[in-house]
């Protein structure tokens, strides 16, 4: 059983990194890695023996970030993806690690802000050298908040209790 855990472990990284780069240079999350961030979480809560009432609340963090994101999707300051993107990780966290990625993800997204009208203005001169959300910045004033979700994830996931599964 220690072995599935690890293989699903896993697949957190790798999901999470893939949707920084997708949301890097489309702008977009894909459902499918949202989706499987969600359904590898089930299946690592499940693997991992975790009772039912913990799982629950595991679930229940995910549905809190999914109702917030969708009330800051209506007003137009999160997209769908990211939205999905960030239920699928507090999924994973859980309540004990929520408000940690929270803060976390909004000092990056802050900083990404920060670079991308800073490097806009830096890049004018080579646009060559504008690749990904940036070569569309100035006209849609959008950030890869998908970007800022990952690298937090990434960092609040390392200090989770699911990195005991490689001692």
């Amino acid at each position: 059983m220690q072995y599935l855990s690890a293989v699903v472990v896993l697949v957190f990284p790798i999901l999470v990194v893939w949707a920084a780069v997708t949301d890097f240079m489309t702008m977009t999350i894909a459902n499918r890695i949202s989706v499987g961030l969600f359904a590898a979480g089930l299946v690592a809560l499940a693997a991992s023996g975790t009772p039912i009432e913990v799982v629950g609340a595991h679930l229940g963090a995910a549905a809190l970030v999914f109702a917030i994101g969708f009330a800051c999707f209506a007003l137009g300051w999160m997209g769908g993806g990211d939205v999905k993107f960030a239920s699928a990780v507090a999924l994973w966290l859980g309540w004990s690690h929520l408000l940690e990625y929270a803060v976390t993800f909004s000092v990056y997204g802050g900083l990404l802000t920060l670079v991308a009208l800073f490097s806009n203005r830096v890049l004018d001169p080579l646009p060559v050298l504008k690749i990904g959300f940036l070569a569309h910045f100035q006209e849609h004033r959008r950030v890869p908040y998908g970007v800022a979700l990952s690298v937090a994830a990434l960092q609040i996931f390392a200090e989770t209790p699911w990195m005991r599964v490689f001692g």
